[in-house]
C-alpha cells in the first residue's frame, strides 16, 4: 500500500483514496489475526474478533455514507450548475481572503 501526496495534497480523490486505505487496512488485519490467533488464548481471540467485526461494520457504514454524499453532490451539481459554480468561486474567495491575512 502506497500513497502519495504532492504539496499535502492527494494526487486522486482523497476521500476515496481514505475509504480505499481504510478497506485495505481492514482486509489486512484480517488476515493478520486469522495468521496469528492460533496463539492465542480464548479470551483474547474472542475480544480481537468482536473489535474485526466492529471495524468491518465501521468500514462499510463509512463507504455508503462515502458514495452516498458523493451521488448527492454529483445529483446537486447536474441539477444546479451555476449555483454550484457560483458557490465553489465563493468558498474559494473566502478562503483566499482568510489565508491572505
Amino acid at each position: 500500500m502506497e500513497t502519495y501526496f504532492e504539496n499535502l495534497s492527494a494526487k486522486e480523490g482523497s476521500g476515496r483514496r481514505l475509504v480505499q486505505d481504510l478497506g485495505t487496512l481492514v482486509r489486512d488485519t484480517e488476515t493478520l489475526l486469522s495468521a496469528t490467533m492460533s496463539g492465542l488464548a480464548e479470551q483474547p481471540r474472542a475480544e480481537l474478533k468482536a473489535k474485526l467485526t466492529r471495524l468491518k461494520s465501521s468500514y462499510r457504514r463509512l463507504e455508503r455514507t462515502a458514495a452516498s454524499g458523493a451521488r448527492q453532490a454529483h445529483d446537486l451539481i447536474r441539477e444546479r450548475p451555476l449555483q454550484a459554480v457560483g458557490l465553489a468561486f465563493g468558498v474559494g474567495f473566502l478562503l483566499g481572503l482568510l489565508r491572505g491575512r
